[in-house]
């Protein structure tokens, strides 16, 4: 690392992972109708890394890491993870652990109401959510009962995975996935981020053990399936330990990434042209397409190379970078832990959106034509929207949960949301450190937050049903971020 650290501690290091998969069929969260699981096309996995060092006054800097191949998850979920650890781990402080999501499309909803009931043969989403805690758990307990003496080191790279998925026309109105070959498009909306953090983590004996992989992109190549998936960090994982080890773990992160998909825009035919030409690792067809209708199995035909040439990328990145990472490991380096609750001004539903969302209510409830799921979803959107209302009248903020970590040269900062690109890079351009790993959909799931360009644009993502907090409250997450990053290198 660039840097001589002043304060520099040993830091002790373990890692555990867990299968999050269900056995059952399950109610599969990431779209505007009911998926129940015909199966498992890839494993689901929560992966944990634990940080210990010495700390001033006596007090150790301690964190756990955690990351799931999910959605997302509630704070509340959470919260029953941390009071699952206080009886196993006495020497741990719950509020140091924290879980991200890697948002996958084709995992299990962990909350009630979403999707209308299912019958009794399906795992309900308070099922799995027990389930879910009690694997967490698990892994958080192991990694840390694991720590040993290690160290870690850190690598950057560019590794082209996510992509700005709204298209504005010539009238300036935006549309999330818009088409492209219209006569009035103008242009893809926002920045892409290629950039890959890698942060490397060794033993004693310098012997490589595991390694976080950040990139600003979600999980979502495959999002329409009818069974169990982590999507593209499946083939990622694979490729990483035919590389670097069957036993390497690997803890996903999403930077980020609201605004972001793994899918084109632009070249899409170009590109799926290009994998034609390449030989991947063969990949069992039937377990993806299982129950799929022939319009989306065409569609999944397609995306499943797509997945294996993103994790083609992402190990070729984390390749180009490893071995001037290696070369410069550090056992001694300062490690600092903050957790903070930021209130953030919620955007408020105005009167005309309230009455939208009552107008579109009313009209839900008496259409006996639509599929049943999705008038279930379009009315709970709504039906929130107007409880929103009420509420904000002694309620104008949202509390969120922020996690910062100083770990050398290295920045770690967290928030809930699918925030959009934006943000992000107005917290890395701004923070002190070297290197800058900022982690979505962690510590809770609170919609999009998008930026003031989107919501002029308007469209899925941008408009009040999508977001509890809107671009005020975004820049108000900047500055607080960067605040307590930068007070971390003081």
């Amino acid at each position: 690392m660039a840097e001589q650290d002043r304060g520099a501690v040993p830091l002790a290091i373990g890692w555990a992972s867990r299968d999050i998969t269900p056995d059952r069929p399950n109610l599969l969260r990431g779209q505007f109708y009911v998926r129940v699981s015909k199966g498992v096309g890839d494993p689901i996995t929560a992966t944990a890394l634990a940080l210990e060092a010495p700390g001033a006054g006596g007090r150790p800097s301690q964190a756990i890491i955690v990351s799931c191949d999910l959605v997302g998850l509630s704070a509340e979920v959470q919260e029953q993870v941390r009071d699952a650890l206080r009886p196993r781990l006495t020497d741990f402080d719950p509020q140091m652990l924290l879980i991200g999501a890697t948002h996958t499309h084709d995992a299990p909803a962990l909350a009630e109401g979403q999707y209308p009931e299912q019958g009794s043969e399906v795992m309900t989403p308070t099922e799995y959510a027990a389930f879910f805690v009690e694997r967490v758990a698990e892994a958080a307990e192991a990694a840390w009962k694991a720590r040993a003496p290690g160290g870690v080191s850190w690598g950057f790279g560019q590794a082209v995975v996510g992509h700005n998925r709204r298209a504005v026309y010539l009238d300036e109105a935006a549309q999330m996935y818009g088409k492209t070959d219209r006569d009035d498009f103008s242009h893809i909306e926002g920045y892409e981020d290629h950039g890959l953090n890698v942060l490397l983590t060794w033993d004693a004996q310098k012997a490589l053990t595991g390694m976080v992989v950040n990139l600003a992109c979600p999980s979502q190549a495959t999002e329409h399936l009818q069974v169990v998936s982590a999507d593209f960090w499946h083939e990622t994982r694979q490729a990483l330990r035919r590389q670097y080890g069957e036993s390497l773990f690997v803890l996903p992160q999403c930077s980020p990434a609201g605004d972001q998909s793994p899918h084109f825009m632009l070249y899409d035919d170009l590109e799926a042209a290009m994998r034609g030409r390449r030989t991947y690792p063969d990949a069992d067809l039937d377990v993806y397409l299982r129950g799929l209708e022939e319009s989306v199995a065409q569609r999944t035909r397609k995306r499943l190379p797509e997945r294996q040439e993103i994790a083609r990328r992402i190990a070729n990145g984390v390749d180009d970078v490893f071995e001037p990472a290696a070369a410069d490991v550090r056992t001694d380096l300062v490690f600092e832990h903050r957790v903070e609750t930021v209130e953030l001004p919620a955007r408020l539903v105005t009167d005309a959106e309230y009455k939208q969302a009552e107008a579109e209510y009313k009209t839900l409830e008496a259409d006996a034509e639509m599929e049943a799921s999705r008038r279930f979803v379009h009315m709970g959107r709504n039906r929130r929207v107007m409880e929103r209302y009420e509420r904000q009248k002694t309620h104008a903020t949202r509390p969120v949960e922020l996690h910062v970590l100083r770990l050398g040269d290295v920045a770690i900062a967290t928030n809930p949301f699918e925030l959009f690109l934006d943000f992000g890079l107005r917290m890395k351009a701004r923070s002190k450190a070297l290197q800058t790993f900022l982690v979505q959909l962690a510590c809770d799931y609170s919609g999009y937050l998008p930026t003031e360009r989107a919501v002029a644009g308007l469209s899925y993502g941008a408009e009040v049903a999508s977001n509890q907090v809107g671009p005020e409250g975004g820049q108000v997450l900047v500055d607080r971020t960067v605040e307590v990053i930068n007070g971390l290198w003081a």
